[in-house]
């Protein structure tokens, strides 16, 4: 029985895998569309602001519905919405209409329908694995989300390149329908979600209702609560800086290289690749909590600082690796403690809420870090002066030295972030 709920999940999983690589080349072919129109770096910044800002937001209603309905219809009716604005932006895209502002709205959509679609599939995997695979399946995932890191950028700027966004968009729907066909005809996701703690009855749960069970649940157990607001502030972190500002550091420091810049990148897919595969198939350590925070004090401190102290790629890829390797192991264990501790029939509101905490400091990260790199840190250090001095030892002169020491500052906030953390929920475990 439980090979056969296994054997469903790596169905499920291949699939949605694949569709997510539709949806993530049509993303970054419609940056790359972005950028060639504007030449601004804030159109970006803003696409990715778009998609993250109604997603929390949605996150705060998303709760009650998840538990209340059929995870599988949740994420059919997602997937289906997303096809939609596929189809809109193609349509736009065709009839030579298609504008910036159309791709904010869209990504607003995309982000509104996320809230719900990705708690709803963290809610089915549970249901779909037997409780001795959590973090394989974790795994799994995260090898996936690495792959794309490195696979996507090359797929989609070969295939828009002679076939434009229209192309890229007709992929991507070709995938929807693939994984879209196998949930609806091949997926069975044993329900059994209630409106209540005792999952008897299934009431209708309000919004703020829905919200107090969720705050009072996490409040309850000090370990989950610490666990978000731990997260939350890794988000922060490492949004501050890789999600903003390490192509603008790399192609500054390099020359404009862009080969260095790929070369980079790539390693840090392979890196979140090989953290994923070792997942998979290797039983981590008991103590998840342990497991979270020295993986999460290893990337910041090796990772982040060592790309902040390079000034070569040897030195970049040695911390690309060091940074992404871990991050697997991060989400393995804080998923089994989710999937551990939280009731099935809650599930679905303590991941909304959840997602509210942990993910607001994402969008506060990509704004504030462009920011802090353009007008904070490297006027900073194109100044004279004894701190910079010191600094410029650690990073060296010129173009991009600024951001190198945002890199120095996440990996030491981002460490002694861990390590309080980890002492703050084992006084509370």
């Amino acid at each position: 029985m439980k090979d056969r709920q296994y054997r469903n999940f790596i169905i499920f999983w291949f699939s949605q895998s694949v569709s997510q690589l539709g949806s993530s080349m049509t993303s970054f072919a419609l940056i790359i569309w972005s950028y060639g129109r504007t030449g601004s770096a804030m159109s970006v910044s803003l696409m990715t602001f778009c998609t993250w800002l109604p997603y929390i937001a949605a996150s705060i209603v998303a709760g009650p519905v998840i538990d209340r309905y059929h995870k599988k219809t949740i994420m059919l009716l997602a997937d289906l919405l997303a096809a939609l604005c596929s189809l809109t932006v193609a349509a736009l895209a065709v009839s030579g209409n298609l504008a910036v502002w159309h791709i904010f709205i869209v990504n607003g959509i995309t982000g509104f329908m996320n809230a719900f679609q990705f708690p709803a599939e963290t809610v089915a995997v549970g249901m779909l694995v037997p409780k001795e695979k959590y973090s394989q399946a974790s795994g799994l995932n995260s090898f996936t989300s690495s792959l794309l890191t490195v696979v996507t950028p090359v797929m989609a700027a070969s295939l828009s390149s002679f076939a434009g966004i229209k192309g890229v968009i007709a992929l991507d729907l070709a995938t929807f329908l693939f994984a879209f066909s196998v949930l609806l005809f091949r997926i069975k996701i044993p329900e059994n979600a209630g409106g209540t703690e005792t999952g008897k009855k299934k009431e209708k749960i309000s919004v703020q209702e829905s919200w107090r069970e969720g705050l009072q649940f996490l409040r309850g157990h000090k370990q989950l609560w610490y666990l978000m607001i731990s997260m939350a502030l890794m988000n922060f972190f490492s949004r501050l800086t890789y999600e903003n500002i390490l192509s603008p550091m790399i192609l500054a420091r390099s020359g404009q290289n862009q080969i260095a810049l790929g070369i980079v990148s790539g390693i840090l897919g392979i890196g979140g690749m090989a953290g994923g595969l070792i997942v998979s198939f290797v039983k981590l350590p008991k103590d998840s909590v342990r497991v979270i925070f020295l993986s999460g004090g290893i990337s910041f401190l090796l990772g982040d600082f060592l790309m902040g102290a390079g000034q070569n790629v040897l030195v970049w890829s040695i911390a690309g690796i060091a940074a992404s390797l871990p991050i697997p192991f991060i989400m393995a264990g804080q998923n089994v403690i989710l999937y551990r501790t939280i009731p099935q029939n809650m599930q679905g509101r303590i991941f909304a809420v959840r997602n509210a905490i942990q993910y607001w400091t994402i969008p506060t990260g990509i704004l504030l870090g462009g920011f802090l790199a353009d007008y904070v840190f490297e006027p900073f250090m194109c100044a004279d002066g004894g701190i910079q001095t010191v600094l410029h030892r650690l990073t060296g002169y010129g173009a991009g030295s600024g951001m190198a020491v945002m890199f120095l500052c996440t990996g030491i906030l981002g460490s002694l972030s861990c390590f309080f953390c980890y002492k703050k929920m084992k006084k509370n475990g």
